[in-house]
């Protein structure tokens, strides 16, 4: 085991899930507390359309998925509630996002880049650049939640009542947007683009399995994230699995034993609790 940690492209995976893990425990709660999982699903999608354009022009793909990702998340943000379809707005990004990618990738010369790992991603090709970009995205998105932390939970709780109490509701809405488009942009290389949803929902779900207070989410699904990313890539590397799928798969088995155990357990009360109301009438 030592052995394998001694490798560079080992070590780069195990500081990308750390980054990856730290991001889904700051905006996950946010993501699923407004119900933007659609949303965060559509910009992942469309960053396709900036690394395919980043390809052809022989730059870093998350340099083009972040001009692309921003751009998308700008554009929902100023138009939602200008329009009655936002999830038609949302749609029709995402499919124009994955078709341009495809385009540029088809057009760049030489060598075509395989699209499984952009769309399930390849937590084990990470570079030092790779985490440099992602340090630096970690550090602006939890500087930025940290400051305005109060006015992201009173819109994530009730927009229409803080919208009542003065808060810039529009500001707040906007900033968010970007946020989630940074997130995604860190998780595209740990579980790929199809995946980015599934990593950013599950470590929130597990951790709302034991408490709803806003800041001990974001703290139990950081720890749960790492957990997950973790063992999911150790998974991945002596089982010879894809390291995207691997760490979601691992993700969802958790979160199924842990309801499963909560029902059962559940179950087993309410039937104690039945015999001894029974033995009393008795």
């Amino acid at each position: 085991m030592m052995d394998v940690l001694s490798y560079t492209f080992m070590q780069n995976a195990i500081a990308a899930s750390i980054l990856a893990s730290i991001i889904c425990g700051v905006i996950g709660p946010f993501i699923v507390t407004r119900r933007m999982v659609f949303i965060s699903g559509g910009l992942s999608h469309t960053a396709f359309g900036g690394l395919g354009i980043a390809y052809w022009l022989g730059a870093n793909p998350l340099y083009g998925a972040v001009v692309f990702v921003l751009g998308a998340a700008v554009v929902i943000a100023g138009l939602e509630e200008r329009i009655d379809g936002n999830d038609l707005l949302i749609g029709i990004l995402w499919a124009f996002g994955v078709a341009v990618g495809v385009v540029f990738i088809h057009m760049t010369p030489g060598f075509t880049p395989d699209l499984m790992t952009f769309l399930f991603g390849n937590i084990l090709t990470v570079s030092r650049s790779d985490i440099a970009i992602a340090l630096v995205l970690v550090i602006v998105i939890c500087l930025t939640v940290f400051i305005f932390f109060k006015g992201f939970v009173s819109i994530a709780l009730d927009e229409d009542y803080a919208r009542a109490r003065g808060i810039p509701v529009n500001l707040l809405n906007l900033c968010m947007m970007i946020l989630i488009a940074l997130s995604i942009v860190i998780l595209l290389q740990v579980v790929g683009i199809i995946l980015v949803i599934a990593l950013l929902t599950i470590p929130v779900a597990i951790a709302r399995e034991t408490t709803f207070h806003f800041r001990r989410v974001m703290l139990f699904s950081t720890l749960w994230g790492i957990t997950i990313c973790l063992a999911g890539l150790i998974l991945s590397y002596f089982a010879e699995l894809p390291s995207g799928a691997a760490i979601i798969l691992l993700g969802t088995l958790i979160l199924g034993f842990i309801r499963a155990g909560k029902w059962l357990s559940r179950r087993l009360f309410l039937e104690r609790r039945a015999g001894e109301k029974t033995g009393e009438k008795i």
